[in-house]
């Protein structure tokens, strides 16, 4: 069964014909911008198994990890709706947790960049830490 999810418009929907292949929470200081102060929650799936409809804003950029990011988000609501590193090549596309249809699909297994995470961050201790980015495949 694919998933499914949506900006919060709707303008903007998508189908994965795969499963996750992990999830984290993101702490760098970008993704604390994305998100308003917290961390982004990202499902991770195989970027060719994801496929967008409707009008997607990309951004790119240079990361704190020095690869190029694209984000890619609604134009008409601003919902962020994935991250996806241009190079290096190969990467799982991160797609945001809040726009799939069944936020329960995947919990975070891991908190990356935490060195970058406010004092008053609500860190699971239970989950690993990663001071910077995930390591590395």
């Amino acid at each position: 069964m694919p998933h499914t999810g949506q900006c919060l418009c709707g303008q903007v929907t998508f189908t994965i014909d795969a499963e996750p292949v992990g999830a984290r929470a993101c702490w760098c200081r970008d993704c604390q911008r994305i998100a308003s102060g917290s961390a982004t929650v990202n499902v991770l799936f195989p970027e060719e198994a994801v496929s967008y409809s409707g009008e997607i804003t990309k951004f790119e950029m240079i990361a704190d990890s020095g690869n190029t990011v694209e984000r890619g988000f609604c134009p008409k609501c601003g919902a962020q709706m994935y991250s996806r590193t241009v190079t290096p090549a190969g990467m799982p596309m991160r797609v945001r947790a809040g726009t799939l249809d069944d936020p329960e699909l995947m919990a975070p297994t891991a908190l990356i960049w935490t060195e970058s995470a406010p004092s008053w961050a609500a860190l699971d201790p239970e989950l690993p830490h990663h001071p910077k980015g995930p390591p590395a495949r």
